[in-house]
């Protein structure tokens, strides 16, 4: 039977492709370069953005910048930065004459005219600390900057001296008196993230020592583990700074209360909270081009990290504040104004999809500016629209558009980068399509299927059935570097993967319905998306099918052991919840076990109890290969021993595979490639034993 509406994986170079097809590998994967954020110049003549490459010798990621001119159509991107320091954060001077960046952990400033050559760029700060991020102000005469600082010291200097006296301390030992004691993968060691503001004089370089902007609150600015500075916006006159901050205090690790504030550019002033009305999340305030309107995401209930983050509309001279779009049940990944200031630009996850949207900013009036894909970065600059975009079958690519927001989502996109093209050639990626089936509540549920690269007609194929994390994310149209169907097709093997109940572009409603049911819902759609799938594509052969998944993806293997024993050869859990009272007495953010459970454990243990793997234990039976780094204190690395010890000592077969250099994520080259080959190698053993 023939696969309808299939989407072919991506153009095959003539000659060379054709003439030698294969399929897709880990180690094409982690060799792709991989293009960032693009940066429009001011009159939308130009883009630079960033390009990583992976050193594998190095067993590392390295960036530099590129800058394309978008007057000339055929024009070839050139690279502006090279050298062993990777460059990252392009930013445009106002005038459109000068580049600045990150290197070296500063800020360095290269001129934009001519012939743009790193060898002439120059320092604009020499810190005594690190750089983490920055943001030039639209009068190009002031910096604000992240420092990661102790609050107690009076100057950058004493921060400096503290962290290299520590680092020649013999002893080693930490002493806290409040949470969070680690995040993430960090152990705390007292710093916070501090905003500070710097001017720029004529020679383009800070003429004076930073002074902080929120020093003051108890808090980081940008947030931890993954703020940047999307956080904090100048206003267009250059004398407002804008933030968001969760002052921290002995609640940080439950509390979701990020306000909104507001602080003169040039310092001597304490912050101050523009949105103290609202216990839940404020974030991203961005001011509007003629600066009379403040934009920000909020949402509504404290506690819950997936809320829908909708728009607010603050006027700067009244204070009033009203929602825009209300009634658009999307929630707002990024955002920007229009140059004209009558419409913003968001991106959000949309069935399936990551689109970008034009919302008027009078009456919320939602239009859809792309299709199919995964949009991730973009910039607006004039009449112009660069958009970073990925699927299933390609990296992310940048393309251009116009921004008028009539065009909608049919307007043209014209492809500027062609990374990995020449890398790919011979690479024959595998089809794939969306369908829908009636999951639990009886409520349309979504998922994808993928065919192995080298299909043919009227066979059937082995089938790895990839479950997402999140819970609440969404396993679409997109393309990933840890977790990518792609290299399973590489592999002969068919894929599933389904937006079970809880995931994000389906409504709120749909998102919200997981909390409390982590066990319910979503294992009825995972049994009833693969037997969907099972009975529309006859080359899926279901009876012969391994789970995979990480994190709540993880947490789903273990459940899966113990209530729905029948259903695979062979499982894969990678940093998976195994016990949900430890989990909740080890983990860093007890806002998300507090939501999804109905309180802390000590309060509601019933509710952390009613879905525990754990307590299933007895009921394992299916081969399980575990996957856990050390680094991970999201789901502390006990959580995949306890499930390894479970198995080996009731005598499933079982592996485990531990990375002491790793957080929730593989991250290096050289453990990516050990990852999925580990992974491989369990499938072909348990459904293409006759090839071993």
């Amino acid at each position: 039977m023939r696969l309808r509406s299939l989407v072919l994986g991506a153009a095959l170079v003539a000659g060379g492709a054709l003439a030698a097809p294969r399929g897709f590998t880990v180690e094409d994967m982690v060799r792709m370069e991989r293009v960032g954020s693009p940066v429009l110049s001011p009159d939308a003549t130009r883009v630079v953005y960033t390009v990583r490459a992976t050193d594998m010798a190095k067993n590392r990621g390295h960036t530099e910048l590129w800058l394309l001119d978008l007057r000339t159509p055929s024009a070839a991107p050139r690279r502006l930065t090279q050298g062993d320091a990777s460059s990252t954060d392009p930013a445009w001077s106002p005038a459109g004459d000068a580049i600045y960046y990150l290197s070296r952990s500063q800020v360095w400033r290269m001129p934009a005219t001519g012939a743009v050559t790193a060898t002439l760029a120059s320092k604009v700060t020499d810190l005594p600390v690190d750089v983490d991020n920055f943001r030039l102000s639209p009068q190009g005469d002031r910096l604000a900057l992240s420092l990661s600082v102790f609050r107690d010291c009076a100057d950058l200097a004493c921060s400096a001296q503290r962290i290299d006296a520590k680092s020649k301390e013999k002893s080693s030992g930490l002493v806290y008196d409040r949470l969070f004691v680690r995040h993430w993968d960090t152990w705390s060691d007292q710093r916070n993230n501090v905003l500070y503001s710097a001017p720029i004089d004529s020679s383009g370089r800070v003429s004076a020592a930073p002074v902080s902007l929120s020093g003051t609150l108890d808090g980081d600015v940008p947030s931890k583990p993954f703020g940047d500075a999307d956080e904090y916006h100048f206003s267009p006159d250059g004398k407002t700074v804008v933030f968001s901050a969760r002052v921290a205090g002995k609640t940080e690790s439950w509390s979701t209360n990020f306000d909104v504030y507001s602080v003169p550019s040039i310092g001597g002033e304490a912050p101050r909270n523009l949105t103290a009305d609202n216990p839940a999340w404020d974030a991203k305030p961005i001011y509007s081009p003629d600066g009379r309107t403040l934009a920000y995401l909020a949402m509504k209930r404290p506690g819950f990290e997936a809320d829908r983050f909708h728009f607010m509309l603050l006027d700067v001279a009244s204070g009033k504040r009203r929602v825009l779009a209300a009634d658009w049940d999307r929630s707002v990944s990024d955002f920007r104004w229009s140059p004209d200031g009558k419409s913003l630009l968001a991106n959000a996850d949309d069935v399936g999809q990551h689109r970008l949207f034009s919302i008027d900013a009078a009456n919320g009036k939602v239009t859809p500016l792309t299709d199919k894909g995964y949009v991730g970065a973009f910039d607006i600059a004039g009449d112009t629209v660069v958009i970073s975009q990925a699927s299933l079958a390609s990296g992310a690519q940048l393309f251009k558009r116009s921004a008028d927001g009539a065009n909608t989502a049919n307007a043209a996109l014209t492809q500027l980068t062609h990374l990995n093209e020449q890398a790919l050639a011979e690479v024959r990626f595998g089809q794939y399509e969306q369908f829908s089936f009636k999951g639990a509540k009886g409520e349309t549920v979504y998922g994808h299927v993928m065919k192995p690269w080298n299909a043919v007609e009227g066979a059937k194929y082995p089938v790895a059935f990839i479950v997402h994390g999140g819970p609440q994310g969404s396993f679409g149209n997109s393309w990933s570097y840890r977790w990518n169907p792609q290299v399973y097709a590489g592999a002969g093997y068919a894929t599933v993967f389904i937006d079970f109940h809880g995931s994000t572009g389906y409504g709120q409603k749909f998102t919200d319905s997981i909390s409390g049911d982590w066990g319910g819902a979503p294992l009825e759609d995972l049994k009833k998306g693969l037997a969907a799938a099972g009975a529309k594509y006859p080359w899926l052969d279901t009876g012969n099918a391994c789970a995979l998944g990480a994190s709540y993806g993880g947490y789903m293997m273990n459940w899966i052991q113990g209530n729905w024993s029948n259903g695979f050869k062979c499982i894969v859990n990678h940093d998976g919840v195994f016990d949900n009272r430890s989990m909740y007495y080890s983990t860093e953010e007890l806002w998300f076990n507090e939501w999804e459970n109905g309180g802390t454990y000590f309060s509601a243990p019933q509710k952390h109890e009613k879905f525990n793997p754990v307590n299933h234990v007895t009921k394992w039976k299916t081969p399980m290969l575990v996957i856990h780094g050390e680094k991970d204190f999201r789901i502390p690395v006990s959580q995949g021993i306890g499930a390894f010890t479970a198995l080996q000592r009731q005598g499933v077969e079982s592996k485990l595979l531990v990375f002491p250099d790793e957080n929730h994520w593989v991250l290096k080259p050289a453990n990516s490639v050990l990852w999925h080959h580990t992974v491989i190698d369990w499938l072909d053993r348990k459904l293409k034993p006759a090839s071993k």
